[in-house]
């Protein structure tokens, strides 16, 4: 009789586990959708030698922004100053424009002869 009683606690307890887990891996799977929803806003930057695929990226106020770095052609990192952004190499930062305005993407890594002339425009609607 208390052999029952042990396996039939035993499997009980077990069961109850498992439920807690299930929905602790749910709850997990709806923050990752919803933190992966609330960055709406992609900066694709592609870095060749002495130049960035395109002279000006647009954005919206208030949005966060996630923006990613790939290097095609050398060595390059970007920063933008205003936003405390400094992606060196190939990376990925996530920022909250508030103001709209112009602001500046430069190389951040001395690329050689062309570097100084190395940004683009990040446009803030």
């Amino acid at each position: 009789m208390k052999k029952g009683l042990l396996v039939t606690i035993l499997f009980s307890f077990i069961l109850i586990l498992a439920a807690c887990g299930g929905n602790d891996v749910d709850q997990e799977a709806s923050n990752t959708s919803n933190e992966s929803s609330s960055t709406n806003q992609l900066v694709d930057l592609t870095a060749t030698n002495f130049e960035f695929d395109q002279a000006e990226y647009t954005v919206n106020a208030g949005e966060e922004v996630k923006i990613t770095l790939t290097n095609e052609e050398g060595m390059h990192g970007i920063s933008i100053d205003e936003f405390d952004v400094n992606i060196e190499g190939e990376g990925e930062a996530t920022f909250t424009p508030d103001e709209p305005g112009e602001y500046t993407i430069y190389c951040s890594i001395p690329c050689g002869q062309g570097h100084s002339e190395m940004t683009a425009k990040l446009i803030v609607k």
